[in-house]
């Protein structure tokens, strides 16, 4: 072991932070979400699972928009091939709820293959149309599946149990979808500060100049898509267990604009910034919906769908002007100002 200012050993190496405050917060953080469930009511608890779920699905369409710089605007696709083919796997097959959420999330990472493959030569705009294209796509091919997706009918998710025991959405299933965040946390935490990390984010960069140094741009855009698809279909299984039954309907345009919106907002390219940007939406979106209820039948309580849209634009309009860090940028800032204070810089 090398000592010195500038020296680091193997142990320093390897831990995702030295900051003790980073980590006694997060230790909390995580025994407060745990304990939550013995604390508030089961209707928060809810919100909070389903907040978790949304999490999943924002992470990985951090690795491809945030990491790597691929704009998608398609992956309410990717979440329903990860729901269905954990319902399907789930309820046709009996298969075990574990092995469903891995089928989900092996599924939407053959489609992120698929879809792939034009991001070889598609950039920007282009590549945003033709993701979202392959959204569309998958809605019909579930809508004209037959008795595999339940069509226009929908389908019905058995409950999920591990290990023979039935789990109780607000109880048992709580813990498991915890555990599936924090794996996934921690999984991307990795990967953004590896040798694969580096490679995504130097192509988000300039992919030219990334090309000149080595990086093989089909390998690790393929890659991008790939991950990023896993992680929201894995989304999509822990979504279908939950809700225990799956509409076309649930998979709208909308639910991509609403992940994009929660990257901009959080902070592109950071873990943290989507969380916090995911946790932003999300409230914001059930602060609406208490809105519009308590409005009743009113006109504006019927174009809730619209007016939802409308703010999500509005608040990737503000942030992409104003704040284009994101929240977690702010949050930069007001450190920095603390540390330096009195004084501006």
């Amino acid at each position: 072991m090398r000592s010195g200012n500038f020296k680091q050993d193997y142990r320093q190496l390897l831990v995702l932070t030295d900051s003790v405050p980073v980590i006694v917060w997060s230790i909390v953080l995580v025994a407060a979400i745990a304990l939550a469930p013995l604390l508030i009511g089961k209707y928060f608890v809810s919100l909070l699972l389903l907040m978790m779920i949304t999490a999943v699905g924002v992470l990985g369409l951090n690795i491809l928009t945030g990491t790597t710089g691929l704009i998608s605007l398609g992956h309410a696709g990717f979440l329903a091939v990860g729901a269905y083919a954990a319902g399907i796997v789930a309820g046709r097959y009996g298969w075990p709820m574990p092995l469903s959420i891995l089928a989900g999330g092996i599924g939407a990472a053959v489609a992120g293959l698929v879809v792939g493959v034009p991001s070889l030569r598609l950039k920007g705009l282009y590549l945003a149309i033709t993701t979202m294209a392959f959204a569309v796509i998958i809605n019909h091919l579930i809508l004209n599946g037959g008795a595999l997706t339940g069509g226009s009918e929908g389908l019905t998710v058995p409950q999920p149990a591990l290990f023979g025991r039935p789990l109780a959405a607000e109880g048992g299933y709580y813990y498991v979808v915890l555990a599936v965040l924090l794996l996934a946390v921690f999984a991307t935490l990795n990967l953004q500060r590896s040798r694969v990390g580096r490679a995504l984010m130097a192509i988000r960069e300039h992919d030219i100049a990334a090309r000149a140094m080595g990086v093989n741009l089909v390998r690790w855009r393929l890659l991008a898509f790939t991950v990023s698809a896993f992680y929201t279909g894995v989304a999509g299984a822990l979504l279908a267990f939950y809700t225990r039954y799956l509409n076309v309907d649930s998979f709208s345009l909308l639910v991509s604009i609403e992940a994009l919106s929660m990257l901009i907002v959080g902070g592109l390219g950071t873990v943290s910034g989507a969380l916090l940007g995911a946790v932003f939406i999300f409230v914001l979106n059930e602060g609406l919906g208490l809105l519009f209820s308590a409005l009743g039948s009113g006109a504006l309580s019927t174009a809730a769908f619209e007016i939802k849209g409308i703010v999500y634009g509005l608040a990737i309009v503000l942030f992409l002007r104003f704040e284009p860090d994101g929240l977690i940028g702010r949050w930069r800032d007001l450190k920095h100002y603390w540390t330096h204070w009195p004084f501006r810089y």
